[in-house]
């Protein structure tokens, strides 16, 4: 099964080794047909402490790192 890769923004990067990547996604209202925008965070690996607040990466599904942490950023764009 192929692991999935979604591409956000980082928000957050105080952890050690992690950062927060918020996820954006649209779609329309089941009802109305209005577009809508919904966002969620997930934290992702960064080892060498490389990416800051504002980067557009991308991030892929592991194994679990820690309690919460099951993604790893696996490249920028920039």
């Amino acid at each position: 099964m192929p692991k999935r890769i979604l591409q956000g923004t980082v928000v957050s990067d105080k952890n050690d080794k992690t950062v927060v990547v918020r996820v954006e996604r649209r779609f329309a209202h089941p009802l109305l047909q209005k577009t809508v925008r919904r966002s969620k965070k997930y934290k992702a690996h960064d080892e060498a402490n490389q990416y800051k607040v504002g980067d557009v990466v991308s991030i892929e599904e592991c194994p679990p790192i820690s309690k919460d942490k099951r993604w790893v950023v696996v490249s920028s764009q920039a």
